[in-house]
């Protein structure tokens, strides 16, 4: 390579170079950075503040605290809390939709930003070559040039569309990592969650567990014949998961029999239930409301009827909702956590 052609291509390059280091000083999303830094209480601390906190309270209002509710008021609560609303739906498919449901956790709100990152991306490739085919077309058509130019090399173009690609593809690598890494596999977040919930896949339908509360039900999709007003067709399921807002909740998936997949577009949650296998992921689900999903695998004739319902409801609906439930759903005193160890 001469030192002019040197100079040429650096001229090129340096421009590229440039735009490179300004797309990887874009900043991530704020609330995405807090969910990944930030580690939740882990749940020996939080045990461990809860013990303290009922050796300091008096016995008058450790036994008015503990005082038995009645098990029909309390289901009955409960029941109300988990109950569907359609005011309340958020996450749900709409007709002729063609972007994403309204993004309802840190990860999602992430892979968003990701998406629109690199559509921005792909529009400039597209729109580039586009004007070229067109430019090469016009220029160099037969008409025009009946004795075609013979060359074997040119540089530039050599230099050019050699690191082009490279720092497109870094550019897009970077922050795709980072997601991966930071948010949809960080362990620190796995391992110190708020709340467990294990779920198992079953032909056809799922079997949820809360390991800290003794609670597991089965939850199987609504007949058609069966839906009241309003209620979602395909979607609407007879019990529904109900977890507390702003709070970190570990997800651990198994299967019974062949592989599903529990998915939740609003949540960015879409993994496998493989049997014999512990899966664990994790949302964090920063808005109040009714999101739907659905199996994601093919796992039999019935795949399309494992519809998924998860409700968002307060911190303190949260509590009541589980002291119902735990009258509604007992669960063995055995049952104890899944270990990937």
């Amino acid at each position: 390579m001469t030192q002019r052609s040197f100079f040429r291509s650096l001229i090129v390059t340096g421009p590229m170079l440039v735009m490179l280091g300004l797309m990887l000083a874009i900043p991530q999303p704020t609330a995405a950075q807090e969910a990944a830094t930030a580690p939740a209480v882990s749940r020996e601390e939080a045990k461990q503040a809860s013990n303290a906190a009922n050796a300091s309270a008096e016995p008058g209002q450790q036994a008015e605290e503990t005082a038995a509710v009645p098990a029909e008021e309390a289901i009955a609560a409960s029941d109300a809390i988990a109950a569907f609303d359609p005011a309340l739906v958020k996450g749900h498919a709409k007709p002729w939709q063609m972007y994403y449901q309204p993004a309802a956790s840190p990860v999602m709100e992430h892979l968003e930003w990701l998406h629109d990152y690199v559509m921005v991306i792909i529009t400039i490739i597209t729109i580039v070559v586009t004007i070229l085919l067109a430019y090469v077309c016009i220029k160099f058509r037969a008409s025009k040039n009946p004795v075609p130019h013979r060359f074997a090399h040119n540089t530039t173009i050599e230099v050019l569309w050699t690191v082009l690609p490279i720092v497109i593809l870094v550019a897009i690598g970077i922050p795709s990592v980072r997601a991966h890494f930071q948010y949809t596999n960080n362990e620190n977040i796995i391992n110190n969650p708020d709340m467990t919930l294990k779920v198992t896949g079953n032909q056809w339908y799922w079997s949820y567990e809360y390991p800290d509360s003794g609670i597991k039900f089965d939850s199987n999709m609504v007949q058609e014949k069966d839906l009241k007003e309003g209620e979602p067709r395909l979607l609407m399921v007879d019990n529904a998961v109900v977890v507390p807002v702003n709070k970190v909740v570990r997800i651990q998936l198994t299967a019974s029999d062949v592989i599903h997949d529990w998915a939740m577009p609003a949540f960015a949650i879409k993994q496998d239930a493989v049997p014999g296998k512990l899966s664990e992921t994790w949302f964090k689900a920063t808005q109040e409301g009714i999101y739907f999903g659905q199996c994601s695998e093919l796992c039999g004739k019935f795949h399309g009827y494992m519809p998924i319902m998860v409700k968002v409801v307060s911190e303190e609906d949260y509590k009541i909702w589980v002291e119902g439930a735990k009258q509604k759903f007992a669960a063995n005193d055995r049952m104890q956590f899944a270990a990937l160890k």
